[in-house]
């Protein structure tokens, strides 16, 4: 099985995000800061987004908080940078088709409008 070759960090989305000299740039660099987080961090790393339906009200996603934890200590050991992002939750008991529906659309809208990966 043959690997892609990696690319460059100024081929990733996210040095649209971070590497680029312009205000907008500026503007994520600035609010990852205020998060804690040095330029060391991100910089030439893929951003990873982990899309996570936690919530304290929903016992079939109970254990996903811890799970989100450990997949992103696994994104930064191989030398990415995770951003969680939260979703609509429903338990199982009362989720039906129209609600499927809606979170689908969820992830897909925060995928286009603006996920850095």
């Amino acid at each position: 099985m043959t690997q892609a070759p990696r690319k460059k960090p100024e081929e990733l989305r996210s040095h649209r995000w971070y590497g680029v000299k312009d205000l907008r740039s500026f503007g994520h660099r600035s609010r990852t800061a205020q998060m804690g987080y040095s330029r060391s961090d991100y910089a030439g790393k893929p951003v990873i987004a982990i899309i996570n339906t936690w919530s304290d009200i929903n016992p079939c996603h109970s254990h996903f908080k811890q799970r989100v934890e450990e997949v992103k200590r696994g994104i930064w050991q191989a030398g990415g940078f995770p951003v969680e992002m939260p979703r609509l939750t429903s338990s199982t008991r009362c989720l039906k088709c129209e609600w499927q529906g809606l979170m689908s659309l969820q992830v897909l809208m925060m995928a286009m409008t603006g996920l850095p990966a």
